[in-house]
């Protein structure tokens, strides 16, 4: 499988098509959402496409917030998802006729990451985490001696997600307690590959996104544990399945639109992703699904088709 790492620019979302030569009328799928699912999307989208070369796959991250509302409007076939589908953007849904089937691909452990030449922490907990990037902390909270006496006077460099991401709704709920609640003088991208190569440029930094993203870096970042009052855990496909990695665990979500399950090229789609999936998401650095909650989501499926 071909990696997932391209160099885009953060400042827009970007679509990689994958188009075949000698297909004069080519039908097409998009799909927009999420960063943290891209990787796990556009790996199934090449694999299918070897298997089903006339037809075009879109795979866009502008962010599960901002795939929503592509996905509201009618303009996406499937929406990747790293959070649950808000009320809000159900309503919309609702408002434009627009129905839906939620499907549970794989679970994610947030990665938590420092700089490697950080050789003075490697562990945050859950407290600390907050301190960092509750809205509070804007310039007052400026470096690493602020959150332990003992660490140096480095300041901090910090990296995350943007607004519209599902991985910030996620991560300022669970660690600063409000959605959204988050300080703002950080660098903020939806894409991913950014953030990455923020946190390895500053010594001082400090940065949060999808696992897949430092599966894919290993030798660029440093991985810091959690600790929730459990001890110190890291990420990994144990301690992510059995949520010990609390509460940074979460599951991933596509959101297929059920008026597109009327074309073939859909249906076919969306079983390829079903059946490939586990494979795939282990391979991009994510948890597979349990048995139980890959034989619902083909439920779930059957039931969804017209």
């Amino acid at each position: 499988m071909a990696s997932f790492t391209r160099t885009v620019c953060s400042a827009l979302p970007v679509f990689l098509t994958l188009s075949f030569v000698g297909c004069a009328k080519p039908t097409s799928i998009r799909i927009d959402g999420s960063s943290t699912v891209f990787p796990l999307s556009m790996a199934v989208a090449e694999e299918f496409s070897k298997l089903a070369p006339s037809v075009r796959v879109t795979v866009g991250y502008s962010g599960t917030g901002g795939g929503m509302k592509q996905f509201s409007a009618g303009e996406l076939d499937i929406c990747d998802a790293s959070r649950g589908i808000k009320s809000s953007e159900k309503e919309a849904c609702v408002q434009a006729g627009i129905e839906w089937v939620e499907l549970t691909i794989a679970f994610d452990g947030l990665a938590v990451v420092a700089n490697p030449q950080n050789d003075w922490c490697d562990c945050l907990t859950i407290e600390q985490l907050k301190s960092i990037w509750r809205p509070e902390s804007d310039g007052t909270v400026t470096q690493w001696s602020h959150i332990d006496a003992r660490w140096p006077n480095v300041p901090f460099k910090l990296f995350g997600p943007g607004t519209d991401s599902g991985t910030f709704d996620y991560f300022t709920k669970v660690i600063c307690g409000e959605e959204k609640a988050s300080r703002p003088d950080y660098t903020a991208s939806e894409n991913d590959n950014t953030l990455v190569r923020g946190v390895e440029s500053d010594r001082g930094a400090l940065g949060y996104f999808g696992y897949a993203y430092y599966a894919e870096n290993k030798d660029k970042l440093k991985l810091l544990g959690i600790d929730s009052g459990q001890g110190c855990i890291v990420p990994n496909g144990i301690t992510v399945r059995d949520g010990s990695y609390n509460p940074l665990s979460r599951p991933l979500y596509i959101y297929v639109r059920k008026s597109a399950l009327a074309r073939p090229e859909v249906v076919k789609f969306v079983n390829f992703y079903l059946a490939n999936v586990s494979q795939l998401a282990a391979d991009v650095g994510y948890v597979p699904v349990s048995e139980d909650i890959a034989a619902r989501n083909h439920q779930l499926l059957k039931a969804a088709l017209p």
